[in-house]
């Protein structure tokens, strides 16, 4: 089934279809696992005015985070590599 979005709800850029992507691939995870990333507005003093936050939400419980102080649209697969180095092998 093929489902539509609300009016006025659109639909993920295809920048972040590739970053959701690129994150299943860096980890090695499977269909279950839910992948979600968003983009916030910090506005604090010293922060940049975008960051994205990475999430991995596996079905059995546990959830990751990572976060880039930057725009989405300026993250790239080596910025995820980078980000999940430390912590791709507690996710096998």
């Amino acid at each position: 089934m093929h489902l539509e979005p609300r009016p006025g709800i659109a639909w993920p850029s295809p920048h972040l279809r590739e970053l959701r992507d690129a994150v299943r691939i860096l980890l090695g995870l499977d269909d279950d696992t839910a992948v979600v990333i968003r983009q916030f507005g910090c506005g604090g003093i010293g922060y940049p005015p975008l960051e994205t936050v990475v999430e991995v939400l596996p079905m059995d419980g546990g959830l990751h985070r990572w976060t880039l102080h930057r725009p989405a649209d300026e993250i790239t697969e080596h910025d995820l590599a980078s980000a999940f180095q430390s912590t791709a092998a507690e996710l096998g």
